[in-house]
């Protein structure tokens, strides 16, 4: 069984956008990044609707199997769903991504594991010390060329189409989550994040924070990238757990939140 040692997680505007559409839960047994749909109404609400049906189906403090986090994830999806409508602007499509990990307890072991969880183009990293590790696969059209051979990840990062994501919460009344279990081992570190992080800094750079910055490693992540930038809202939460006899109690979760503004439209839309 593993204990929290550490979870930090900030939320930013970043330096060019006027509201934040990203949303986070930082609360145990649920580590999770949902970035808001832009290009379309209500990304921000959308975001914010996905991590609070998560927070009151998968409650602090509980164990929830794979198969409830992928009804939770469900419901998740059919709450955004529901805020998609019509406007004085026409037809209006809500829409997130939703990425993170989620302690859960799987029956057939006796045992409990993290479970990785993707929708989307938000990523959830592995860091050791020395090698970061990307887990989940961009549902996005640029991830869709480079596996086919297409075109290079240097391409890739600016290519015309690198904000189309494939899969999102709210575009369709039934949502294909990508899932994986990892088993809970010594010392584990998690990076969860929106692409506003990743579209400003490369898995070298965002290694290099990690190893220097120990004390708020998410704060450190968002000021490098609003340094590099920040053209996008920016969300971060690092969370480290033991397993073990030596495993440290668990510890309160440090927030850090952007400043909020006016509305604004994000680029990142669905493929349609």
């Amino acid at each position: 069984m593993s204990s929290l040692v550490g979870v930090t997680v900030r939320s930013d505007t970043g330096a060019v956008r006027h509201v934040n559409e990203d949303s986070a839960l930082a609360q145990d047994p649920v580590f999770v990044v949902a970035d808001g749909m832009g290009g379309h109404a209500r990304g921000d609400l959308a975001s914010r609707t996905a991590v609070e049906s998560l927070a009151r189906t998968l409650q602090a403090g509980t164990r929830p199997t794979p198969d409830e986090v992928i009804r939770a994830i469900d419901e998740a999806n059919a709450a955004v769903r529901a805020l998609s409508g019509a406007d004085e602007s026409g037809a209006a499509v809500a829409g997130t991504t939703l990425t993170g990990v989620v302690r859960v307890r799987v029956p057939e072991l006796a045992a409990e594991q993290w479970m990785v969880v993707n929708v989307g183009d938000s990523r959830v990293y592995s860091w050791d010390g020395r090698e970061l590790r990307q887990i989940t696969v961009d549902h996005s059209a640029v991830q869709e060329l480079v596996d086919a051979g297409l075109i290079s990840e240097a391409q890739a990062a600016v290519h015309p189409e690198r904000n189309v994501i494939t899969r999102a919460l709210g575009a369709e009344d039934f949502v294909d989550a990508d899932t994986t279990l990892l088993p809970e081992e010594g010392r584990q570190i998690f990076l969860v994040c929106s692409d506003g992080l990743t579209r400003e800094l490369d898995d070298r750079r965002i290694a290099e924070i990690l190893a220097t910055s120990p004390a708020d490693p998410a704060s450190a992540l968002v000021d490098a990238a609003n340094e590099a930038g920040g053209h996008d809202n920016i969300t971060v939460i690092v969370l480290e757990s033991t397993t073990g006899e030596d495993a440290a109690p668990p510890v309160d979760t440090r927030e850090r939140a952007g400043d909020d503004g006016r509305r604004d439209l994000e680029d990142t839309r669905p493929r349609g």
